[in-house]
């Protein structure tokens, strides 16, 4: 949930991606999602967005072992 302050939507996934980067997270437990009061799935699909960057989807552009310098 936004709230004033909290992150925002780039740095959750920028987050997400160090997590998986440190290779120390080896599974994820997803609660609290109520499809009846997700408007239009867009809950679910950030959701599912995050979940990618945590297990190795790469959006930000930052260097990685593979492609810095």
């Amino acid at each position: 949930t936004m709230v004033p302050g909290g992150a925002t939507y780039r740095e959750a996934h920028l987050i997400m991606e160090l997590l998986n980067d440190s290779g120390i997270v080896h599974s994820l437990d997803i609660v609290e999602l109520n499809p009846f009061l997700d408007e239009r799935g867009r809950t679910a699909r950030s959701v599912v967005e995050l979940i990618g960057s945590l297990f190795g989807q790469q959006i930000t552009d930052r260097p990685t072992p593979t492609n810095a310098m």
